[in-house]
C-alpha cells in the first residue's frame, strides 16, 4: 500500500490526502514532526519538508507538486470510468489557471498567512514543551493578510462554480487544505466571507474530508464548529 508521510496539521500534506481521497487510492499515513528534521525524514526527501509518497512497488515522491503532478499524469495514461474528474481537467488553458491557483495557495497564501501561523501557533508551543507565546505582531499582521486572501477567495468562489472554472480541481483542495488548517486554529471569519464559506461548506462536505475533520492535535483543540458540516 502506498505511505504519505505527512503532519496532521501540515496544509500541503492535507492536499495530498484530499487528492488520494478523492482518487479512491488506497493509502496508509505515517505522522512526522518537520520542526525536528529526523534523519529519517530528510533521507527520503533531503529538504526535510512534507508531505512524503512513497508508492507501493514506485517512486518516493516529495512535495505536494510532484505528487499531484504524478498523479495526474498517472490518470491521464490510465484513465478509469470509476474515477471523478481529472486534478488538473479542462483544455490547456484552464489547466494553467488551476496550476497558477495551486501556486497561489501553496505559494503565496502559504508564505504570507498559514505557515506563520503555525509557526507561532503550533510549532512554537511544540519545540518549547508549550513555554513561551506567539509574537503578538506577528499574527496581526498575518490575520490582515488571511483577510486579503479571504476576499480573493470570495470573489473567485462568487465567479465560479469552482475556484480555478467549471470543476472541481486540485485548486480546491489546497486552497481547503490551507484554510482546514486554519480554521481548526479559529483562525478564519467566515462571517464576513459569505462565497468562500459556501464554497467551503461544499468542500467539506465531501466523504474526503471526513479523515480532516477526525485529526486532532495534543495541546490544541479545535472550535466547536470545525466538524460541523453546517458550521
Amino acid at each position: 500500500m502506498h505511505r504519505l508521510t505527512h503532519f496532521r496539521l501540515c496544509p500541503h500534506s492535507r492536499s495530498i490526502r484530499l487528492l488520494l481521497a478523492e482518487l479512491a487510492l488506497d493509502f496508509d499515513l505515517a505522522d512526522e514532526r518537520p520542526w525536528e528534521y529526523r534523519p529519517e525524514l530528510l533521507a527520503m526527501n533531503p529538504a526535510g519538508e512534507l508531505p512524503v509518497l512513497a508508492l507501493e512497488g514506485g517512486p518516493v515522491l516529495c512535495g505536494a507538486y510532484a505528487i499531484s503532478e504524478y498523479v495526474a499524469e498517472e490518470i491521464r495514461q490510465h484513465p478509469r470510468e470509476s474515477r471523478p474528474s481529472p486534478v488538473f481537467p479542462g483544455s490547456r488553458t484552464e489547466r494553467a489557471e488551476v496550476r497558477r491557483l495551486v501556486d497561489w495557495f501553496h505559494g503565496k497564501l502559504n508564505r504570507e498567512v498559514t505557515h506563520e501561523i503555525m509557526e507561532e501557533r503550533v510549532y512554537r508551543a511544540y519545540r518549547q514543551s508549550g513555554t513561551g507565546a506567539p509574537d503578538a505582531a506577528i499574527l496581526r499582521a498575518v490575520r490582515t493578510n488571511l483577510r486579503y486572501h479571504m476576499s480573493y477567495i470570495s470573489y473567485l468562489a462568487h465567479q465560479r462554480q469552482w475556484l480555478a472554472g467549471d470543476e472541481m480541481s486540485f485548486a480546491d483542495l489546497a486552497a481547503a487544505a490551507h484554510l482546514s488548517c486554519l480554521d481548526y486554529l479559529g483562525e478564519v471569519p467566515w462571517e464576513d466571507y459569505g462565497p468562500a464559506r459556501t464554497w467551503y461548506a461544499r468542500i467539506k462536505s465531501r466523504p474526503s474530508f471526513r479523515p480532516l475533520l477526525a485529526d486532532r492535535i495534543s495541546g490544541i483543540a479545535a472550535p466547536s464548529h470545525y466538524a460541523d458540516l453546517d458550521f
